[in-house]
């Protein structure tokens, strides 16, 4: 399986901006990206985002053992965004460096705690989870068929200037 992952710079711009504000107790902003999705061959699966969905401030919850904790309220609200617009559901977030950003175990756990409630309300598209660096991003895609976390292969950015990154990381 091949899965790629396609944002338009001006909406990676945002996303950035938004993760980039404070919030009052938690470390660190999260959001979602909701995104359309096309299968080609056999094996290729395009993730094309289609629109960000930052988390309101009273969605977080004070815990200061993470980074971020969301409320239900939270994962409802873009559980409804699925829903309502048939899209594939990405939660963001950015750890605070350059180069490929990697998942820590914390994201890793939560992650496979909260992507599977996705597939209640889409259940034949893939979700998943993306961290951003200051200048790289990194995601995981569970595919309906396997429901298993596969790396996107390719992140292309589209703008001015398209930038492609291949998945180096296994």
């Amino acid at each position: 399986m091949n899965p790629i992952f396609k944002i338009q710079r001006r909406m990676l711009d945002q996303i950035h901006t938004d993760l980039s504000r404070p919030h009052l107790f938690a470390a660190e902003r999260v959001g979602f990206i909701s995104c359309k999705v096309a299968a080609f061959d056999a094996g290729t699966v395009v993730a094309l985002a289609q629109a960000y969905l930052p988390v309101r401030d009273d969605h977080y919850e004070d815990d200061p053992s993470v980074g971020a904790m969301l409320n239900g309220a939270a994962f409802r609200t873009a559980l409804q965004h699925s829903y309502g617009s048939k899209t594939a559901m990405f939660h963001v977030h950015r750890h605070e460096h350059r180069g490929p950003p990697r998942f820590s175990h914390v994201d890793m756990g939560e992650a496979r705690r909260f992507v599977p409630d996705f597939w209640k309300v889409q259940p034949s598209l893939p979700h998943g989870v993306i961290v951003l660096s200051r200048d790289r991003m990194h995601g995981l895609c569970w595919l309906p068929a396997d429901r298993k976390p596969v790396p996107f292969a390719t992140y292309t950015l589209v703008g001015f200037p398209t930038v492609i990154h291949h998945e180096v990381f296994k």
